[in-house]
């Protein structure tokens, strides 16, 4: 079988902490890690060839590597075990079975309770994940101990005992102020969200309107949240979200857009677009920017319905410096062709007509159409009033995939260079 060389991994991957995937040939996950530095750790593997029995296994299976940048090391351990958890892949063990996380969870009830749970069964609202079990209920305990969050199952009119030490919420007692409990708990979310400015102002108003209805008490207890605040949030310090790998994970383990039994995509789309020959290989075209500057674009290349990373590229734009799409496209288009053998059976812009016209004026002997996110209007040469593309069709299934395939992986290279960057910026100031 044709690997990927170590020699072409050692060049794409970064020095940065993430999470790596072995994959087949068919695009299977054999095997996902994580890493305080990407290419040290996968350059590892190549080096333990004969020495470990698992090690020559996924390297005599394996095909290409891909991967997802993490901020920090301990991030990338909480997605690592996300992703086993969710792919299962063959050669991983370790966190494969049960559930390694800990959530902190709101539960959806008149009187909320605040638990530490493992699986997200009951209906409310989660924290997490948290990994280490340890960290986990000392964030858990503090919540509870710092905002009054315990809540008993006695009833009695004076409270309960733990109520008069401190440790309940006082639900136990007839004049449980119900108002209050829910507002600490709404403290508690904040704190977890890292909302630092919202928890000063709710705490800042509740104080007012206490003084304004000569409820001191209540009023110097918030006091105390105030004066706390800044070990509240360092105590706190939840920066894992699983929705901000969407991106990365969608290029990591995507294998194909449509099913694989669908042996005519060339033919159909031949049909589709009014084409002279069937179309066998797709170029599509994305740019990625951050505020409208740092603009970088990409193209990727489908082959008989499939992804052909060998073909695909990514471009730093080098003549611009604010963005302009419609230029970016073009400089990139010209820097994708050395000559005519290079050309595909069809290129696909992201954009609508203003970008096609505008790669058009560079290429205008090569079939090209353009993909408007919203509406899945296709425009091109023969239809330029546009078809709206139906996901439930072959041709819809295959262009709408290979267009977002284009712009996740036109983020995700963005994403590349700017931890690089602040990488070395760090590097370089240490």
């Amino acid at each position: 079988m044709a690997h990927k060389s170590i020699k072409q991994l050692e060049k794409e991957l970064p020095k940065l902490p993430g999470v790596y995937f072995f994959k087949n040939k068919d695009g299977e996950i054999l095997y996902i890690g994580k890493a305080k530095n990407l290419h040290s750790r996968v350059s590892s593997y190549f080096k333990d060839y004969t020495s470990d029995w698992k090690i020559k296994l996924l390297l005599d299976d394996y095909d290409d590597v891909d991967y997802i940048i993490t901020s920090t090391e301990m991030e990338s351990l909480l997605l690592e075990a996300q992703l086993i958890q969710k792919y299962k892949p063959k050669l991983n063990v370790l966190l494969k079975e049960g559930q390694p996380f800990l959530y902190i969870l709101f539960t959806d009830e008149e009187i909320p309770i605040v638990e530490l749970v493992r699986n997200k069964k009951a209906k409310g609202i989660y924290f997490g994940p948290l990994l280490q079990k340890s960290s986990a209920r000392k964030v858990y305990t503090f919540l509870m101990k710092t905002f009054g969050l315990n809540l008993c199952n006695v009833k009695t009119e004076h409270g309960c005992l733990n109520y008069h030490i401190g440790n309940c919420a006082g639900n136990c007692r007839p004049d449980f102020d119900l108002q209050n409990y829910l507002f600490r708990i709404q403290l508690a979310q904040d704190a977890l969200k890292n909302n630092q400015q919202e928890f000063i102002h709710k705490v800042t108003e509740q104080m007012r309107l206490y003084s304004m209805h000569f409820e001191f008490e209540k009023a110097h207890r918030l006091h105390s949240y105030l004066q706390d605040v800044h070990l509240i949030f360092s105590t706190i310090n939840m920066h894992f979200n699983e929705q901000k790998f969407a991106t990365d994970i969608f290029i990591a383990s995507a294998v194909t857009p449509y099913h694989k039994n669908e042996t005519t995509i060339h033919t159909d789309l031949q049909k589709f677009i009014n084409a002279p020959t069937p179309i066998r290989t797709i170029d599509c075209f994305d740019i990625s920017h951050f505020q409208s500057a740092d603009l970088v674009g990409s193209c990727v290349r489908f082959t008989d319905g499939k992804p052909d990373k060998p073909m695909f590229r990514r471009f730093k734009i080098k003549t611009l410096t604010i963005q302009n799409d419609y230029a970016a496209l073009q400089e990139i288009v010209q820097r994708r062709y050395k000559t005519k053998s290079d050309y595909p059976d069809l290129i696909v812009i992201d954009g609508g007509k203003g970008q096609l016209n505008a790669v058009q004026q560079v290429l205008p002997d090569v079939r090209i159409v353009s993909l408007a996110k919203r509406e899945e209007m296709l425009y091109g040469t023969h239809i330029s009033d546009g078809i709206r593309l139906d996901i439930h069709t072959t041709v819809g299934r295959l262009l709408i995939a290979l267009r977002d395939y284009a712009h996740h992986f036109a983020v995700s290279y963005h994403r590349l260079r700017r931890k690089t960057l602040l990488h070395e910026t760090k590097k370089n100031k240490a």
